[in-house]
């Protein structure tokens, strides 16, 4: 199980059938990558003639579940049970290393009653 799993992560600033009663701050979690030698040849091919970069699609992909799910234990470490107001981030931090940035708020929820 993913530290992600059942811990709601959510874009928008509420959850259906929740209240927030507090919050604990910024949440973050990041993730740098880079292709390797191999990878990148292909991908380099591959730009030439166009579509879809399959392998550097594949990467960053990786790189952003990384990063939700470091996310998510930093909110854990915070004391909280759900992240709100998630966003993502990307750039480039050396020559072909990006780095990918997930945050949000980190805030504890509970069932709205009645």
């Amino acid at each position: 199980m993913t530290p992600s799993e059942r811990f709601p992560v959510a874009t928008c600033e509420t959850l259906p059938g929740k209240r927030v009663v507090k919050f604990h701050g910024l949440a973050r979690g990041n993730s740098i990558r880079s292709a390797p030698l191999s990878t990148d040849v292909v991908a380099r091919m591959k730009n030439m003639v166009g579509g879809e970069i399959a392998e550097y699609t594949k990467i960053l992909a990786e790189c952003r579940e990384e990063a939700l799910d470091r996310m998510v234990e930093h909110a854990r470490a915070l004391g909280a049970n759900a992240i709100l107001g998630v966003r993502f981030t990307t750039s480039e931090v050396a020559p072909e290393a990006a780095e990918l940035l997930a945050y949000g708020t980190a805030v504890t929820v509970e069932d709205v009653v009645g």
